[in-house]
């Protein structure tokens, strides 16, 4: 029809599960592959990816978000190195109580990692990915990490990077960014599909 304006979708994908993601340690640039478990759930995700139409695939190049992304099907993705998970520096490799032993009052997205990124570096780089993604005229898929996806999300909305800290994001879900008249908007998060 004249005039219909497309509305844009970006999915967000998160990687699937990897030995460490189940042990709860932060898995920043180490290139973990995934469990069995995680490339299952993945695979899970291509039906309904599947029947979308994208624009553009963009991964992270880490080999968790890439195997992830050509399970679900997109073989052909861009990767872009303004996805690669948050640098955890010091504390990679390490859970969070072992952190809070260090730094009792430590939150990740209000201060950053010693020897890794602060909450600002990553919220540049998210902006990026941002401002690319509303350059396309069309869905956007995107497969990265569980905390770089949940400031994307608040970026998304225009919210400061340490409001991600309020985005529960698990292994191997959907989230789904669009507009409500005009105003970016969440549409769905944290769609886990195998439960």
């Amino acid at each position: 029809m004249p005039g219909m304006h497309h509305k844009q979708r970006v999915y967000l994908v998160r990687h699937g599960e990897t030995e460490w993601s189940a042990n709860g340690r932060h898995t920043g640039r180490t290139d973990i592959p995934l469990t069995e478990r995680g490339r299952e759930t993945a695979e899970r995700l291509a039906p309904i990816l599947q029947r979308q139409r994208f624009e553009l695939v963009l991964v992270s190049p880490l080999g968790r978000a890439r195997e992830t992304c050509a399970l679900a099907g997109f073989s052909y993705a861009s990767p872009d190195e303004n996805l690669y998970e948050w640098d955890y520096g010091s504390y990679e490799g390490k859970t969070p109580q072992e952190i809070r032993a260090l730094a009792p009052d430590w939150l990740l997205f209000r201060d950053g990692c010693p020897g890794g990124e602060s909450p600002e570096q990553v919220g540049q780089r998210v902006d990026r990915v941002i401002a690319k993604v509303r350059a396309i005229p069309g869905n956007v898929a995107v497969f990265a990490h569980g905390h770089l996806l949940r400031v994307l999300g608040a970026r998304w909305i225009g919210l400061p990077v340490p409001e991600g800290s309020r985005f529960r994001l698990d292994t191997a879900t959907l989230c789904v960014l669009s507009d409500y008249h005009g105003v970016p908007a969440i549409e769905r998060w944290n769609d886990a599909i195998d439960n």
